[in-house]
C-alpha cells in the first residue's frame, strides 16, 4: 500500500463520522420532538414521586433526597470514598482499578500535603493494618481441621461443611471452658496435692452444724466384680466417684500459700460465671454477622427468586453428584417458593368459616402437642424417681446388669422421647396447613423444644426429690441428706452419665444401623424393600440437635462435675472423625439443603436456646437449694451464691455501700426505665432505617422501571426511522 493511500485513510473518517453523527441528530430529533422536561415528566420514577409528594407532604424532603440525578449522587460517593481514605483500604471499595488507581492518586497527592506526624501515624496505620492481615493468613493456616472441613465444602457443599465447622467452634469453646475451669479450681488443689508449691489446704471447721449432716459414706474401690468396674466407667459411681471429675472431690476452704491465701469456694464459683459469660458472648458475636444476613435476604419475595435463579450456585462444589444435588436441591426451594406463595394466595382467598376451621384444628393439633410433650416429661419423671428409688440396692444382690439399666433409666428414656416425638410431630404438621418453610422451621423449634427441656425436667425431678425427705421434715440440714449425703457429685453423675449414654447411641447408630444398611443398600439393591427404605440421608438439623443436646448437659454439668468439658471436648473430636466417615461412606447429603449463612446462623440461635435453658436449673440450684454439708467448697454456705455477700463483707466499707447501692431498689428502678428509654430509641432507630432501607428499594425498582420505559421509547424510535421513507 502506498503511502498516498495510506495518507486518505484518516481523511476519510472523518466525513464518515460527521454523517454517522448527523443521523443520530436526526434519530434524536425525531425521537425526541417534544421538549426534555415534558419527556422527563413521563418517567415511571417521577410520577410515583410526584404521585407520593401530593399524597404524603412529610416525605416529600426525603423522596427529593433520595431521587437524586446519578451525577451528583456519584459526586456524593467521590466524596465521601475521598474523605474515608485515611481510614479504609482502597481494596475494600467496588470500584474498577481506573478508579481504584485515581484514587491512589489522590491519597498520595493528600500525603505531600501532611504534617510528618500524621505521614508517620498514616504509614504506622497501613503497617500494622498489614501485619494483622498477615497474621490473620498465619493463623488460618493453624486452624483445626481446616484440610478436613475444605475437602468436605469441596465435595458436600456449603450447608454441611457448616455443620463441620459448627462442630469445630463447639470443641473450641469447651477446651476454653475446661482451660477456665482447670485454671481457676483444679491447678491450685494440683500444685498443693502433689507438693509442687509451699501451700497447704485450708480447713475451717464447722460452725452451728449437725454432724449427721457431714457423714458421706463413699463406696469402697475393693470391688469383687470385674463387671463393676465397666459399670463404675459408664456411671461415675464406685472408684471415679472420690476423683476430681466431680464435685464432691473439693471439699477444701482455700489453699495458703505463702503471700496470699486462694479463695477455693469463689474462685469456684466465679469460674462457673465466667464459661457461661464466655459462652454468650461468644456465641452472641458469631451470630451477628449471619442475622445481618438473614436480615437482608428475608425481606422480598422476588428477591429470593432472583438469588436462588441467579446467584443460588455454590461454587465450592467439585464432585458431580453433588453438582446433580445441588440442581435438585434448586428446584426443590423454587418449587417450595412457589408453593408458599399458592399458600399465600389461598390464605388471601379465605372466608371467615376457613378461618376458623383451620385455627380451630391448629388449636386441637397443638393441644395433641402438648399432651405428647406432657407424657415425655411425665415418663422422665416417673423414670428418674424409679431410678434414684433403687439405685441403693447391694450389687451383689442385683442381676448382671440391673445396676447398669436402673442407673441409665432416665438417659434411655430420654433418648426414646427424642426419637419417637419428632416422628409424631413431623406427622401431625401436616394437617395444620402451613407453608412448607415454615413447617420445617415449626417440626425444628418443636424438637429443640423437646430435646432441650427433657434435661431441665431431669434436673427438676432431682431437685424435688433432694429437696423433699418424704414424711420427716429436712430442718436438719435442709435437704434429703440420707439419700443424698453429697447431692450435687450425684447430680454430676446423672449429667455425666447422659453425656456417655448419648455418645454410645451415636457410635452405635452409626457402626451397627448406618454401615449395615449402606451395605444392603449396596449389594442388595434388587429387593424393593431396600430400595424403599433407601441410603440413610445426613440430615444437617437432626445432628445439630444431637450436638447441642450434648453441649447443654455439659453446661449444666460443669458446675457439678468440672471436667466434663474436657470429656465434651473428647466425645465432639470423636464425633467428628465418626461423622465425616459416616458422609463419606455411609450417607448420603439430604436433599433439602441448607445455606451457609442460614445454617451458622440457625445453629448458633439452637445454641444460645440451650444456653439459657441451661441457666435456669444452675441459677435455682446455686441459691435456692442448700448445698451439701458433707462435701464440696461450699459446706460452710447455707446456699453457694452466700459466698458473694461474704466477699462483699471483706470489701472496705464505702465500697460495700457502693454496691449496696447498686443493688438496692433505688438504683435498680431507674436504671430499668434508662435502659427501656434506650432500647426504645434503638427500636425507633432501627425503623426509621427500615424505612429508609424500603425507600431505596422502591428507588432501585423505579430505575428498572425507567430503563425499561427507555429502551421501550428508544425501540420505538428506531422502528419509526426504519418506517419512514428514504
Amino acid at each position: 500500500m502506498s503511502e498516498s493511500s495510506v495518507g486518505e485513510l484518516p481523511a476519510r473518517r472523518p466525513s464518515r463520522q460527521l454523517a454517522t453523527h448527523q443521523e443520530n441528530l436526526s434519530v434524536d430529533s425525531s425521537c425526541f420532538s417534544s421538549p426534555p422536561v415534558n419527556f422527563l415528566q413521563e418517567l415511571p420514577s417521577y410520577r410515583s414521586a410526584t404521585r407520593r409528594r401530593t399524597t404524603v407532604l412529610a416525605r416529600d424532603k426525603q423522596s427529593s433526597i433520595l431521587l437524586k440525578p446519578s451525577d451528583s449522587y456519584s459526586s456524593q460517593r467521590e466524596g465521601e470514598i475521598t474523605e474515608n481514605l485515611n481510614r479504609q483500604s482502597i481494596r475494600k471499595y467496588a470500584l474498577n482499578i481506573s478508579e481504584k488507581r485515581r484514587l491512589r492518586d489522590i491519597q498520595e497527592t493528600q500525603m505531600q500535603y501532611l504534617s510528618e506526624w500524621d505521614q508517620w501515624k498514616r504509614y504506622s496505620s497501613k503497617s500494622w493494618k498489614r501485619f494483622l492481615e498477615k497474621a490473620h493468613e498465619m493463623t488460618d493456616h493453624l486452624e483445626l481441621w481446616r484440610k478436613d472441613i475444605r475437602s468436605i465444602e469441596g465435595k458436600f457443599g456449603t450447608g454441611i461443611r457448616s455443620y463441620f465447622s459448627f462442630l469445630r467452634f463447639l470443641v473450641l469453646l469447651n477446651s476454653v471452658i475446661f482451660l477456665i475451669i482447670f485454671t481457676l479450681v483444679l491447678l491450685p488443689v494440683l500444685l498443693t496435692k502433689y507438693k509442687i508449691t509451699n501451700s497447704t489446704f485450708v480447713l475451717i471447721p464447722f460452725n452451728d452444724i449437725d454432724m449427721q449432716c457431714t457423714v458421706y459414706p463413699v463406696s469402697s474401690s475393693g470391688l469383687i466384680y470385674f463387671y463393676s468396674y465397666a459399670i463404675d466407667l459408664l456411671s461415675g459411681t464406685g472408684f471415679l466417684e472420690g476423683t476430681s471429675l466431680f464435685y464432691g472431690h473439693y471439699t477444701i476452704d482455700g489453699v495458703k500459700f505463702q503471700s496470699f491465701t486462694y479463695d477455693l469456694p469463689l474462685a469456684y464459683l466465679i469460674s462457673t460465671i465466667a464459661y457461661l459469660a464466655l459462652s454468650l458472648l461468644w456465641i452472641v458475636k458469631r451470630s451477628v454477622e449471619g442475622f445481618k444476613i438473614n436480615l437482608i435476604r428475608s425481606e422480598e419475595h422476588f428477591q429470593s427468586y432472583c438469588n436462588k435463579i441467579f446467584a443460588g450456585w455454590d461454587f465450592c462444589i467439585t464432585s458431580h453428584s453433588t453438582a446433580s444435588l445441588r440442581h435438585s436441591s434448586l428446584r426443590y426451594e423454587l418449587r417450595a417458593d412457589l408453593e408458599e406463595e399458592r399458600i399465600r394466595q389461598k390464605i388471601a382467598e379465605r372466608t371467615s368459616e376457613d378461618t376458623i376451621r383451620i385455627y380451630s384444628l391448629r388449636l386441637v393439633l397443638n393441644g395433641l402437642v402438648l399432651a405428647v410433650l406432657s407424657v415425655c416429661f411425665y415418663a422422665i419423671y416417673v423414670a428418674t424417681t424409679f431410678s434414684q428409688e433403687h439405685m441403693k440396692k447391694e450389687i451383689d444382690k442385683m442381676v448382671f446388669g440391673e445396676n447398669l439399666v436402673i442407673s441409665y433409666l432416665p438417659s434411655i428414656v430420654i433418648t426414646l422421647a427424642n426419637f419417637i416425638t419428632p416422628i409424631i410431630f413431623s406427622k401431625i404438621i401436616r394437617y395444620e396447613d402451613y407453608s412448607p418453610g415454615f413447617e420445617v422451621r415449626l417440626t425444628i423449634l418443636r424438637c429443640v423444644f423437646m430435646r432441650l427441656a427433657t434435661i431441665c425436667v431431669l434436673v427438676f425431678t432431682l431437685g424435688s426429690k433432694i429437696t423433699s425427705c418424704g414424711d420427716d421434715a429436712c430442718e436438719l440440714c435442709g435437704y434429703n441428706q440420707k439419700l443424698y449425703p453429697c447431692w450435687e457429685t450425684q447430680v454430676g453423675q446423672e449429667m455425666y452419665k447422659l453425656m456417655v449414654f448419648d455418645f454410645i447411641i451415636i457410635m452405635a447408630v452409626t457402626l451397627f444401623v448406618d454401615f449395615p444398611r449402606k451395605l444392603l443398600v449396596t449389594y442388595c439393591s434388587s429387593s424393593k424393600l431396600i430400595q424403599c427404605w433407601g441410603q440413610q440421608e445426613f440430615a444437617i438439623p437432626d445432628n445439630v440437635l444431637g450436638i447441642v443436646y450434648g453441649q447443654t448437659i455439659c453446661w449444666i454439668g460443669a458446675f457439678f462435675s468440672p471436667l466434663l468439658p474436657a470429656v465434651a471436648t473428647l466425645k465432639f473430636i470423636i464425633i467428628f472423625y465418626v461423622k465425616k466417615l459416616s458422609l463419606l461412606y455411609t450417607c448420603r447429603p439430604s436433599p433439602r439443603q441448607f445455606r451457609a449463612s442460614n445454617s451458622n446462623f440457625f445453629f448458633l440461635l439452637v445454641l444460645l436456646i440451650g444456653l439459657c435453658l441451661a441457666v435456669i436449673p444452675l441459677t435455682i440450684s446455686m441459691s435456692r437449694i442448700p448445698s451439701s454439708k458433707a462435701c464440696g467448697p461450699f459446706t460452710n454456705f447455707n446456699t453457694t451464691w452466700d459466698v458473694i455477700p461474704k466477699m462483699v463483707s471483706t470489701f472496705p466499707s464505702s465500697l460495700q455501700s457502693l454496691v449496696r447501692a447498686i443493688t438496692s431498689e433505688a438504683f435498680a428502678v431507674p436504671f430499668f426505665m434508662i435502659i427501656c428509654l434506650i432500647m426504645f430509641y434503638f427500636i425507633a432507630l432501627a425503623g426509621a432505617h427500615k424505612r429508609v432501607v424500603d425507600q431505596l428499594r422502591e428507588q432501585l425498582s423505579l430505575e428498572g422501571r425507567d430503563k425499561r420505559y427507555l429502551i421501550q421509547k428508544l425501540t420505538e424510535a428506531q422502528r419509526d426511522m426504519r418506517s419512514q421513507p428514504l
